[in-house]
């Protein structure tokens, strides 16, 4: 048998490799499966184990052969707080086919502000299973640490986690994932540029406090398409940096409704600018759609804002703008000390029952007055007794058009 010659086996290694990185990158994703690593699924809360965090993710994180993916599979999972840090080589898929469950001991979330999360990572999907499977659940056993949150007396309260944080996430999807009963807020975002949130979930009963649904902060390009959201908070908040969100198809109650803000609290705080939210559903919420700023503030600004298609059903206060926010003050402040410029608002073909006779209240700041806010076919009917709906303004500049009931605001 003839001997391979000294530069045929040099020329014939660098080929090997390349054609096993060549049968890695078109056989599909790389799986990690959680159960080969140790995490189990008995469901216990049992401290010596918290099966998923024995898990190693910076082993699909640096796989460098192509997207790798981490499969949890069927079962329930106990997991403590835990955050899966990039960068990573490549696109990696987080797929939850089971249920996570979070910790109900005191001193494993007290003074702890995520129970899950994920970090500077671009190309990341976190999905559940398939629609119909039960997958993707977040489980926060919130019960377990609601009795501790005191931020609605003072401001002084301690932490409690949020059951998903995503920080400086881009280029990524999350999708098919149902939360339960959060700690805190449901999803938080900060930083994130360029995220879709698709058919998810987010639930916890209508007296928890603080458990907003998705809080999003000093993030761009946003999508949220297909939620349903009952909580005990606000659906969707938009703070400081929200720049370019878009929110569709989304049904929210029980909560406090969609917000922008509360804005002008801190003096860095950053411009909120170009929401839409459209083709949205709510059904008994505290409030419509709102925006709100702290009275007194710092200046900031709220501007190219779109609120359009959308159904209200028993909706305390539907339309509202509120520059006298201020929890804490013990008094009803005139508003005068807000310096949040509020622009370019438009609220477009609103319909449906307040469950309050003003159904349209647009109380703006006498220092820095709304500009450019239009009504466009507004029919909003008090499904109470003592007469017709109504609309309250103070300090806006703007038009009505279409039809107008209540009538009489711009």
């Amino acid at each position: 048998m003839a001997s391979i010659p000294t530069f045929g086996i040099a020329l014939l290694i660098p080929i090997l490799l390349w054609s096993s990185v060549f049968a890695y990158q078109n056989s599909g994703p790389k799986i990690f499966n959680v159960r080969d690593y140790g995490a189990r699924a008995n469901g216990h809360s049992d401290d010596s184990k918290n099966e998923l965090n024995v898990f190693n993710f910076s082993l699909p994180c640096q796989w460098g052969f192509g997207e790798s993916k981490v499969l949890v599979p069927r079962g329930r999972y106990m997991l403590n707080s835990v955050t899966f840090m990039g960068p990573c080589l490549g696109r990696i898929t987080f797929r939850i086919e089971g249920s996570l469950r979070g910790p109900t001991s005191p001193s494993q979330f007290l003074n702890i502000d995520t129970w899950i999360g994920f970090q500077f990572i671009d190309g990341l999907t976190l999905e559940g299973g398939s629609h119909g499977t039960g997958g993707g659940v977040l489980d926060g056993q919130g019960p377990s640490a609601w009795k501790y949150n005191t931020c609605n007396r003072t401001s002084s309260c301690p932490v409690l986690p949020v059951n998903l944080r995503l920080d400086f996430i881009t280029n990524s999807t999350v999708q098919n994932i149902i939360s339960i009963d959060s700690k805190n807020t449901h999803i938080h975002l900060f930083a994130c540029q360029r995220l879709h949130i698709n058919h998810i979930r987010l639930t916890a009963p209508e007296g928890s406090p603080n458990t907003d649904g998705i809080k999003i902060g000093n993030s761009t390009d946003v999508k949220i398409l297909g939620a349903k959201i009952e909580t005990g908070d606000d659906c969707i908040a938009m703070v400081f940096g929200s720049k370019d969100i878009d929110i569709n198809q989304v049904q929210c109650g029980p909560g406090h409704g969609i917000s922008i803000g509360s804005l002008g609290r801190q003096s860095t705080d950053q411009h909120v600018q170009g929401i839409t939210v459209s083709n949205t559903n709510f059904t008994g919420t505290q409030n419509g759609v709102r925006i709100k700023t702290w009275s007194p503030s710092s200046p900031s600004l709220a501007s190219d804002i779109v609120f359009q298609y959308i159904r209200m059903e028993n909706v305390n206060n539907p339309i509202f703008i509120d520059q006298q926010y201020c929890p804490y003050c013990g008094f009803q402040d005139d508003g005068s000390r807000s310096q949040v410029q509020i622009n370019n608002v438009t609220y477009r073909n609103i319909q449906g029952t307040s469950s309050s006779k003003v159904a349209v209240s647009l109380q703006c700041s006498e220092v820095v007055p709304c500009r450019n806010v239009k009504l466009e076919d507004i029919n909003l009917r008090y499904n109470g007794v003592g007469g017709p709906a109504t609309a309250s303004c103070s300090h806006v500049h703007g038009t009505a058009s279409g039809e107008q009931l209540p009538s009489g605001c711009l």
